[in-house]
This record gives structure tokens, sequence and C-alpha cells, in this order.
């Protein structure tokens, strides 16, 4: 089997069919790919629409489990997984039509580790076709790398949908998803990209990332949106020890090192932004600060840069970068979000 596809869904109703659809839109036999839809004690009619796709198609299977977060039900999906490649896809995203085979078969010739390809955000106007399929070379030689060199020398995405994973490999590094937080994918994506011997980007127009004002991300909700905040400062934490198991000798490991710097202090940077929008006091912010300081993560002197530029950026972290501004500023600010929201 070429290929397992794994799906963690959590009330999904409105947007599972479409993404199923497209994978069944790819120029596949039944026995060279699986689709394993992961139920996360769903809610709404998910379970019931991926059993009927189930029902029709043999290479289809369900798993309904106790809800326990996305990083459980991508681990569930990935325990069960017979494909040589790995891709883990959100239900509310999809692909465009006869994308998969062209990847596999780049991975398949040049024994990739991990294959990256090209995202397209979208709302709500369909994009079912690749915008350059008919021109891409998938005959050209792709540049291959090991990941310290490809995170050295691009800019790469925190999720997880945006590249195909050989299954030998994951399996022998015995990275899994962090289970009961999020930032998950980020931390995974990272790990993965960090052992990899051999990947390449493909500049191929393939996936379809929804913009939901529901998603899990954008979730308002107190709870869910402290939650997010100190998961966020895990992520920092995971991310010191990740940094200090890049080999120094390697030719871009200064490189390597920056980005993940960047990368780790992007979670304190967000997360004092989300702070200014939380119900979480002040008072707990000198002793978070502390803790970003002993990892160097704070003060955000390596944020700023080629990932992240701009008038915008550049004045919250002249703020958040003054302690004796913070309190004060986030007080203003949630005076003045209390009134216009």
């Amino acid at each position: 089997m070429r290929l397992s596809i794994i799906i963690p869904c959590y009330n999904m109703e409105l947007y599972l069919s479409e993404c199923v659809n497209s994978l069944l839109d790819q120029q596949m036999t039944d026995s060279e790919y699986e689709i394993i839809i992961v139920n996360d004690e769903s809610k709404d009619r998910t379970l019931e629409i991926a059993q009927e796709y189930a029902s029709q198609h043999s290479n289809i299977k369900v798993i309904d489990k106790k809800n326990a977060g996305v990083g459980a039900a991508r681990n569930s999906g990935y325990d069960l997984a017979q494909g040589e490649y790995i891709y883990f896809l959100d239900p509310d995203d999809y692909v465009a039509q006869n994308t998969l085979p062209i990847l596999l078969d780049l991975c398949k010739a040049n024994d990739l580790d991990i294959l990256t390809f090209v995202s397209k955000s979208v709302v709500t106007k369909p994009y079912p076709y690749s915008k350059n399929i008919d021109s891409f070379d998938a005959s050209a030689q792709p540049d291959i790398c090991d990941g310290i060199t490809y995170i050295a020398n691009k800019k790469h995405k925190n999720e997880i949908w945006w590249y195909l994973i050989k299954r030998d490999f994951i399996q022998n590094t015995g990275i899994r998803f962090i289970e009961g937080k999020w930032m998950e994918d980020a931390i995974l994506t990272s790990e993965l990209f960090c052992q990899a011997k051999r990947m390449a980007h493909a500049d191929l127009d393939v996936h379809r990332y929804r913009i939901l004002p529901t998603s899990a991300m954008r979730n308002k909700s107190p709870e869910h949106y402290n939650k997010v905040i100190y998961d966020n400062a895990n992520a920092a934490h995971v991310f010191n020890e990740l940094i200090s198991t890049i080999p120094r000798e390697h030719k871009d490991a200064e490189a390597c090192i920056k980005r993940l710097k960047t990368r780790q202090q992007s979670f304190v940077f967000f997360l004092m932004v989300r702070l200014m929008k939380s119900d979480i006091p002040v008072s707990e912010i000198p002793a978070m600060l502390s803790g970003f300081e002993k990892i160097d993560a704070y003060p955000l002197k390596k944020f700023l840069g080629e990932d992240y530029h701009g008038i915008g950026y550049s004045c919250l972290v002249f703020v958040f970068n003054r302690k004796p501004l913070i309190n004060p500023f986030i007080k203003m600010f949630r005076s003045f979000y209390t009134l216009v929201r």
C-alpha cells in the first residue's frame, strides 16, 4: 500500500464529505491507499458520515474513540496505518484533484523521508484543481537535503498537512504527537525535520487550507483560549530541548538553530499577544517571562527577521521586551478591548 491518510475529526459534519471526496478523486485504486477517519467523540453527524463512506469504499476505515484531543486522534490513526507513506489531513481541508499520485511517485523515486508541497488558503470558493499540475515537471530531479539544511534555508510551516512522511522513517524516530496539548503539530514537524536525512520540496499546488472562524485555534472561550496560551509556553520549553539536539558540527547547524530559535520565540510572542485578550492575571506574567529567560526564549531578540517582520511585529516586540511596559500596556488594551468587542 502506497499511502495512509489520517483524518482526525471532531464535529466536522459540514466539511468531511468535501475532504473525503477530494481524496477519492486521485486516480488511485483502493488497494493503493487507505483513508483512516478518527472520530474524536463528535456530537454531530461526523461519525455517521464517516461510516457511510466506509460502507461504500473498502479503503476507508473508521476509528470511533473517546474524546482526547487531536494529538491522540492522530496517534490512533498512525498506529493503524499500513501505507509506505503517511499524510495527516484535517477534515475541514481538502486536496486538489490527481495530485497525490505525483507526490508519491516523487517520494518513491527519490527515497524521501519527507516531501513538502504547496498549500493554498481558501474561505468558501472551491478550488478543486491544481493551478500548476499541467506545467509541473515530475521527472525533474528535486533538490534533496537533510532536515537541518531544509530548516536552515526555508521558512517552514508548523502544521502537519503540507508534507508526506515515510512511515518507516517516523516509526524509527519514535516521534509521536504530544497528547492533550495544542501546538502538537508544530512540535512534531520540527522534531521530524531535524531527524530527516532525505527531504525535498515539490512546487506543486496540492493542499487547500480552509479558513474557519470556528476553528480550534480561533476558539475564544476563556478556558480554551487560556489553554492555548499555556500550551504555547510548553512548546517554547520543548523547543529548547530540540535545539540542544542539533549536532553543532553540521555545516548548517548555526542557520538551523537560528531559525528554530525564531520559531521558539514566536511561541512566546503569540502567547503574549493572546495574553492581551485573555483573563489570565497580569501577576502571572513575570513568572512566565522568568521561565522563558532561562531558556533564552525571552527577551525576543531572535524573533524579528526574515520570517517575522513589519511595523506591527516591531511595535509589539518593543513593548514585550520592556518588562515595565507590559503590565500597564496589557491592562490598557484589555480595558479598550472590553469596550469595543
